[in-house]
């Protein structure tokens, strides 16, 4: 009687190996989806910081200093709705105001981000192409011969 040897795989081991695939590829959907949510996540936020530094650049390219207190608006950034809220306050430094911009999505309360600057008095345009015009003074050495008495 011959003996019969099998060449095949038994069902348990192809059982055993689609179990593991499976888990593996359930892994890497996992992982994707994770790093394409934080993809998105940093997208957001960078968005949000362009939106909050280009309010600062505004109140500080404004003919005037801006009032202390609070002030929101809307913007359409990247094909998505963004509300802003800046909140301006003094800082204790004569015609030095702190500002700072919060950002979020239209109609939600939660924070994307949050830029804080500051803004000081406008100057007189062109002032800052001109050269300096101040008064420099050169340091002396100091004189040898005024401390000795004759």
């Amino acid at each position: 009687m011959k003996s019969r040897t099998s060449r095949g795989f038994t069902l348990l081991e192809v059982m055993v190996a689609l179990t593991i695939v499976s888990l593996s590829l359930i892994f890497v959907a996992t992982s994707m989806s994770q790093m394409i949510f934080e993809a998105q996540t940093m997208r957001n936020r960078t968005y949000a910081s362009w939106i909050a530094q280009n309010r600062i650049a505004e109140l500080r390219l404004a003919p005037a200093t801006p009032d202390v207190g609070a002030s929101n608006g809307e913007v359409q950034f990247a094909n998505t709705d963004w509300t802003w809220r800046a909140v301006v306050s003094e800082t204790g430094v004569e015609d030095l105001y702190r500002i700072d911009v919060s950002v979020s999505f239209a109609g939600s309360d939660d924070n994307v981000r949050t830029v804080t600057g500051f803004v000081g008095p406008p100057g007189s345009p062109g002032a800052a192409n001109q050269p300096y015009s101040g008064v420099r003074r050169s340091i002396q050495p100091p004189d040898s011969n005024a401390g000795a008495e004759s």
